[in-house]
């Protein structure tokens, strides 16, 4: 029987309300504590959650709430040079497009449904562990204490470095990342999402409403930008470094002249985790981008975040101790992030082709795109489903 009754969940954004919803679900009193002084609607633009990941909201009870304001996606091409080429329809697989804002305030709302109190202004700068529990520190002076501590806290977290100091930190991609939901007559096919790879830089599009249309820019740049440093840029200089970039493709150059300072959203550098060695220590475990984050290039991060939140949950639920739940919620999950990690990886690479890499990027897209088996490749990565009523089993393993 677990002896875990309580949790501080450190991070506000899309795996901590999950995290803290899963927890209340296996019957475990968690509460979130924020850095920012609210609820952090504001940051990022679009994106898809796998069916994946959309399942495992389902088992918190918010998988409806996802669907009704999505965009479905049951369709994919790429798009090399301005031609398009569809790729093979899996079964059984539909994105789910949604505004990040919206995914953000959706899950926080179900979480406070759910009675899971939130705590702002609460930047977390260290720990005590002691024998009962641990006690987490802010930097407004107050202190928390519980059974254990999550942390939920993004890819710069300070859990993850006050469990190993010496854990990696992110790998800069080489791009910034862009994107906005725009008002457009460019004929879209509704459903479809398309990744398309321009002239100089790799976007993506596709059509959430009859006019409406989300899209995104991974931009290369050598220098990294953090967010805070991007959006202290004005939008002005960005677009027009964004529609000199894409002016030749197409629709790549229509949708950046028709995003506006407004409509752009600036997400600043993209990253990609490297396989972090510990994820737990003592009483401190992590979760979502603090221990795996694939890069956007993989489809995944966020449904990655959300599987990995309800996994720990369960593994909290029916597990004795600490210990032995969070060496469980680690063996069920490294692998598996770890591959989709790498497959993302190598997708990076031919975001950022050099000169003669980008002269004969049609000819090798093409044939990519011919031989592709996506049943291999994301087939698998999309059905994969939890179990939340079946029993976590514990194996003897080394403390972490």
């Amino acid at each position: 029987m677990s002896t875990t009754r309580t949790a501080l969940v450190i991070g506000g954004g899309v795996a901590g309300p999950v995290t803290a919803t899963a927890l209340r679900k296996a019957g475990i009193d968690a509460r979130v504590y924020e850095a920012y002084p609210g609820p952090t609607f504001g940051v990022g633009s679009g994106l898809a959650l796998a069916p994946n990941g959309v399942a495992a909201l389902d088992i918190i009870g918010a998988g409806d709430r996802i669907r009704e304001m999505a965009s479905p996606i049951t369709d994919m091409a790429m798009s090399v040079g301005g031609k398009r080429v569809h790729l093979p329809t899996l079964p059984n697989t539909l994105l789910q497009l949604v505004d990040r804002n919206e995914l953000h305030q959706a899950l926080h709302d179900h979480a406070v449904a759910a009675g899971v109190p939130f705590e702002y202004n609460k930047r977390l700068v260290g720990v005590d562990e002691h024998e009962s529990g641990v006690t987490a520190h802010f930097t407004d002076g107050t202190s928390a204490t519980a059974d254990v501590l999550i942390g939920a806290d993004g890819i710069r977290s300070t859990v993850r470095g006050l469990i190993d100091p010496n854990a990696p930190g992110p790998e800069y991609t080489g791009m910034l990342g862009f994107g906005g939901i725009i008002d457009s007559d460019i004929d879209i096919e509704p459903g479809t999402m398309t990744f398309a790879f321009g002239k100089q830089a790799y976007y993506l599009y596709g059509a959430v409403d009859p006019g409406r249309i989300m899209w995104g820019a991974n931009l290369p740049h050598k220098e990294y930008m953090s967010l805070s440093e991007a959006r202290a840029v004005p939008a002005e200089h960005w677009l027009k470094i964004l529609r000199e970039t894409y002016a030749e493709d197409t629709p790549g150059g229509q949708l950046a002249r028709n995003t506006t300072a407004e409509t752009l959203e600036t997400t600043g550098a993209l990253h990609i985790m490297p396989p972090v060695p510990r994820w737990y220590r003592g009483r401190m475990v992590l979760v979502g981008d603090s221990v795996h984050a694939p890069s956007n290039s993989s489809g995944q991060g966020a449904s990655l975040a959300i599987e990995s939140a309800v996994q720990l949950a369960r593994c909290l639920r029916d597990l004795p101790d600490p210990a032995s739940a969070f060496a469980a919620y680690e063996r069920s999950r490294r692998s598996r992030v770890e591959g989709i990690a790498a497959r993302a990886a190598k997708i990076n690479h031919s975001k950022t082709p050099g000169p003669v890499a980008r002269k004969v990027m049609p000819v090798i897209m093409r044939v990519m795109v011919r031989f592709m088996d996506l049943e291999k490749t994301i087939g698998a990565e999309q059905r994969y489903r939890i179990d939340w009523d079946a029993p976590v089993d514990q194996e003897p393993v080394a403390v972490g």
